[in-house]
Order: structure tokens, then C-alpha cells, then sequence
């Protein structure tokens, strides 16, 4: 299969999950207590921010597909000062929260599915930026793949 026809396949499976978590029923697996589902919602919505804020950080650059595009620029600014793959963190913690507050172990099944996907997609994709941009393995160096303030 050619790069191009991977790249597909990466975000579609990526997509199928996204709309698992999103459209399968909630549950009655287990309940969260009031604080949790709170706090789960608000992880959600923080998730969805930083999905859009890593997207405008991106501008041109942004593609949905997991190879850099021809004319793009390797991005540090913004967001990507804390972490290499924001747009993925931001994707975990909407699917942490949804699975949290849904109740379904098929949510937190489709959740924890998206979660592994987003980390193997991530070393792929870095792969092709290690090829397209000199810079990006200094850059890794000093800078953790998806949660802010860690350590490598």
C-alpha cells in the first residue's frame, strides 16, 4: 500500500472511533458521581478546544492526513510549545471525558481504542516530519509528544 493510501487508512480508523465514542449509546455500566461527571465534562470541552486551537495553530499547514503537506512549515509556536501532537492530546482527553461520562463499556472500549490508535498514528506520522523538516529532532527532544510539562 502506497504512503498516501496508509495516510487513509490511519485517519479513517481514527474517524471510525471518533464517531463510536460519539454516537453509540450511553450506558448503564456505571454511574459517575455528580463531580465526576462534571469534571468529565469539562475535559471534553478543554479536548475540543485544544483540537481547535492546535488546527488554527497550524494554518496552512494543517492537513488531515498524517504526512506533512508540501508547502507547509514545521510549527513550535502556540500550542506546539508544549507538545509535539496537540490535536491528538486534545482528541484523548474529549475521549477520556465521553467515556467517563457515558457509562458504556463499549464508549470506554471505543475510547481506549482511539487512545492507542492516536499514540501509534503519532510515531508514524513523526517519522515523515523527521524526513520533511531538519529541525523536528531537536525539536522532539526538548518537547514531550502529547502531555504538556512532562519529562521524556
Amino acid at each position: 500500500m502506497s504512503t498516501k493510501g496508509k495516510a487513509w487508512s490511519l485517519l479513517t480508523v481514527q474517524l471510525l472511533l471518533l464517531a463510536a465514542i460519539m454516537f453509540l449509546p450511553g450506558g448503564d455500566d456505571w454511574s459517575a458521581a455528580p463531580w465526576v461527571s462534571s469534571a468529565a465534562w469539562v475535559l471534553e470541552f478543554v479536548g475540543l478546544a485544544v483540537v481547535a486551537a492546535g488546527l488554527l495553530n497550524l494554518g496552512r499547514s494543517a492537513t488531515p492526513l498524517p504526512t506533512p503537506v508540501s508547502n507547509g512549515q514545521m510549527r513550535s509556536g502556540g500550542l506546539y510549545r508544549f507538545v509535539r501532537h496537540p490535536i491528538y492530546s486534545g482528541l484523548m482527553a474529549f475521549a477520556a471525558g465521553s467515556a467517563t461520562r457515558s457509562g458504556s463499556a463499549a464508549v470506554a472500549l471505543a475510547a481506549a481504542g482511539l487512545i492507542g490508535w492516536l499514540m501509534f498514528k503519532a510515531r508514524w506520522e513523526e517519522r515523515w516530519l523527521r524526513e520533511r523538516y531538519p529541525d523536528y529532532d531537536a525539536y522532539a527532544a526538548c518537547t514531550p509528544r502529547f502531555v504538556p510539562f512532562t519529562r521524556r
